[in-house]
């Protein structure tokens, strides 16, 4: 009787939630201009030159990289990867953190959003969506290259990309959340450092057990695309297991906190 009586109210508010979001990632399609995609195409290339200059050409010099269980494969494989989730973490913060803070505090679009009947949080998730989307065409587009390379199957590419669309979530969410702090553009170097030293010290290029030290791995193993890379990588080695259970749980984790502490701190600044 419970459940008769409030099934259909819990339904009836969860989808009006869901359609407000997605009205926010409607505007963000519908303010599309021609220059934007300029910017979408030019962000694909930078993983996929790394690709070409590192996992290829410095690759011919390395040779093929051990794996667990005794295989091997070569570098080309091994860092393709990893470029897959520097390349969903790339597009998802992109838009995140630049054009979110543009939005909130720059053009004040945000202001007038929330003078409708839409929440905090539906424009964070609705911000979300359309932060992924980035990301989810970045990442498609890379595993079609992997897979007219040789470096994964098909089959394997399809599973990598729904991992590749939860880093997008996850990287999404945190770069909202650090958009909410950011007092002014120049802010934004530090969040590009931190980036970069992501990109360079997550295993993208070299197996953890290359740095000797203790105390280096064990702050590599915290940072989030160290989870993404390593979740991606098994995938597309055909390598899943049950552990990988631990990075799904911690992107996911990840993207909770930052889509709770983003919507929070909107609510603070702009419903005053």
């Amino acid at each position: 009787m419970v459940s008769t009586a409030f099934a259909p109210r819990f339904y009836r508010r969860y989808e009006g939630s869901w359609q407000r979001a997605g009205s926010v990632t409607g505007r963000n399609l519908a303010a599309l201009q021609s220059a934007y995609w300029i910017h979408i195409i030019s962000g694909f290339f930078e993983p996929l030159l790394y690709l070409l200059s590192i996992g290829v050409g410095v690759g011919a010099l390395i040779g093929r990289i051990p794996l667990p269980g005794g295989t091997s494969v070569t570098y080309a494989t091994y860092v393709a990867p990893a470029m897959l989730a520097s390349s969903a973490m790339t597009g998802a913060l992109t838009e995140s953190t630049f054009n979110f803070f543009a939005k909130m505090k720059i053009s004040k679009i945000f202001d007038g959003v929330l003078a409708t009947p839409v929440s905090p949080m539906e424009v964070a998730f609705g911000e979300l969506m359309w932060a992924m989307a980035r990301g989810a065409l970045y990442s498609a587009a890379f595993l079609a290259i992997m897979v007219i390379m040789h470096l994964t199957s098909a089959g394997l590419a399809a599973i990598a990309f729904g991992a590749a669309l939860l880093v997008g979530f996850a990287f999404g969410s945190v770069g909202m959340a650090l958009s909410t702090y950011v007092r002014g553009w120049q802010d934004f170097d530090l969040i590009g450092t931190t980036q970069v030293a992501l990109f360079l010290f997550s295993a993208t290029f070299t197996p953890l057990s290359a740095f000797h030290s203790a105390t280096v791995r064990a702050i590599i193993q915290v940072s989030p695309l160290y989870h993404a890379v390593v979740l991606i990588r098994a995938i597309t080695l055909d390598q899943m297991s049950v552990g990988l259970l631990v990075h799904v749980a911690y992107l996911v984790a990840l993207a909770v906190i930052g889509l709770l502490v983003a919507s929070r701190r909107m609510a603070n600044q702009l419903l005053k």
